[in-house]
């Protein structure tokens, strides 16, 4: 029987009320199986000694609190930009978060050269209302520098009581002069799952993975085909662009929605040959909400973690097409680790996740079947790539494969929308491309 408890596969670190993709499979940690090496415990002996330095000597009386969390912190953060620690307060609102209700300001974010960086505004939300773009790299909060805080000092900062104001500025690409953006802090209840009937297409988007993704997926498919009849139907587009991961757990069995029962939907693998763990599609009736029609999977450069593995099982299998551009590249999985009490919680990563085909995705990416490019308006061009895990300070390496970025940009008319009305021709048969449907290998 699979075990899944709070594995976050998202892109960031810590988010602005966002997510990341992490499982929780590991407890409390039993310091009596650490390594009895002597010189690893010189080394522990020579922080303390650094922090007793610290606490005796320093200009002003430090706060213990901070100085240990802040030890911490140096710690996993020198490990990979996706390790951090999160205090007991963080760690009760990321438990929110992933629930898909919280406050703040919907943007995903990560830590590059002390700076905030963007990697997704989530849909519908202050952020994505304001104009903030993928890449975009916040300095200042309220006119503080950003500078010198760790990510999970700068998310709260970002956190405030809801309708309370916050200004931003922010770096844009291709802009001389740093923006400014003032934005009212929201409870953000995030509908991770939205639908329509295009005539005879069904269009499903998934801006995230939280705990009701599943049971919404279902939802709109059951509407779609009722309204859509058997004969007329075309088949389904399944939008994944922009989304930064969530719940390894619903990436999983938003993949088992669209596949038959024992195929393999990701690996995960960690230091050791018995760390590792294979997630299969599970039997049951969800056949007869797809009614096995053709597929067709968006991506772009701001699809992450659980969107890659969506995509990469449903790929691997040739159950869909994947149309657009390629993937952001994270392929790691972060364990939320308690620490007990009332003492927060460690964010480490302990595993990297691979295709059904053995795939890694770590800094490579998941490459569409059909690229597509979308042409940007003037005034953005070339504005909101994103650079990728590849180009994350400290990231994991995968040899020399890696591949940089992509386009993140989505008009907000569908008519303008390149990948979209491929997959729409594809669909209907009025446009043809030897990559759909996928040819499956014969045996």
């Amino acid at each position: 029987m699979r075990t899944v408890r709070s594995i976050l596969i998202g892109i960031a670190a810590s988010v602005a009320l966002v997510f990341s993709v992490t499982e929780p499979r590991i407890g409390f940690v039993d310091t009596a199986t650490a390594s009895p090496a002597s010189d690893f415990y010189k080394q522990i002996e020579l922080l303390g000694n650094a922090i007793d330095i610290v606490r005796k000597y320093y200009v002003e009386k430090p706060n213990d609190e901070h100085l240990i969390e802040s030890a911490i912190n140096g710690i996993l953060s020198g490990l990979d930009p996706h390790s951090s620690y999160m205090s007991a307060k963080s760690y009760r609102e990321m438990q929110t978060e992933t629930r898909g209700e919280f406050g703040g300001l919907g943007i995903e974010m990560t830590m590059e050269e002390g700076l905030i960086k963007v990697v997704s505004p989530i849909e519908d939300t202050p952020a994505f209302k304001a104009g903030i773009l993928a890449g975009d790299v916040i300095t200042h909060l309220d006119d503080e520098p950003v500078q010198g805080l760790t990510l999970a000092q700068a998310v709260d900062k970002m956190r405030g009581p809801v309708n309370s104001k916050i200004k931003l500025k922010i770096i844009r690409k291709g802009t001389a002069e740093p923006i400014e953006v003032t934005l009212v802090r929201a409870k953000i209840q995030v509908q991770s799952v939205r639908s329509r009937v295009e005539n005879d297409i069904g269009y499903i988007r998934i801006s995230l993975f939280s705990e009701p993704t599943t049971s919404g997926l279902k939802r709109a498919l059951k509407d779609i085909t009722e309204k859509i009849s058997a004969k007329k139907f075309r088949g389904f587009v399944l939008d994944l662009r922009n989304n930064p991961g969530g719940l390894l757990l619903e990436s999983i069995t938003v993949s088992e929605v669209f596949l038959k029962g024992g195929q393999e939907i990701v690996s995960t693998r960690g230091r050791s040959a018995e760390e590792t763990q294979r997630f299969r599609a599970r039997r049951g009736d969800l056949d007869t909400l797809t009614r096995g029609k053709p597929l067709i999977v968006l991506i772009n450069g701001g699809s992450a973690s659980a969107s890659e593995i969506v995509a990469g099982a449903l790929q691997d299998h040739k159950r869909a097409t994947i149309i657009g551009t390629r993937s952001f590249g994270k392929g790691s999985v972060q364990t939320i680790i308690p620490l007990g009490g009332d003492f927060g919680a460690l964010r480490l990563t302990t595993a990297r996740y691979y295709t059904p085909s053995g795939r890694t995705i770590q800094a490579v990416g998941i490459t569409p079947d059909i690229e597509v490019l979308q042409v940007e308006p003037e005034e953005l061009k070339g504005k909101t790539d994103t650079k990728g895990e590849s180009s994350l300070k400290g990231h994991l390496k995968t040899g020399d494969k890696e591949e940089a970025g992509s386009q993140s940009y989505i008009p907000p008319d569908p008519a303008n929308d390149a990948a979209l009305n491929m997959a729409f021709g594809l669909l209907r048969g009025t446009a043809t491309n030897p990559a759909f449907p996928p040819v499956k290998a014969s045996h």
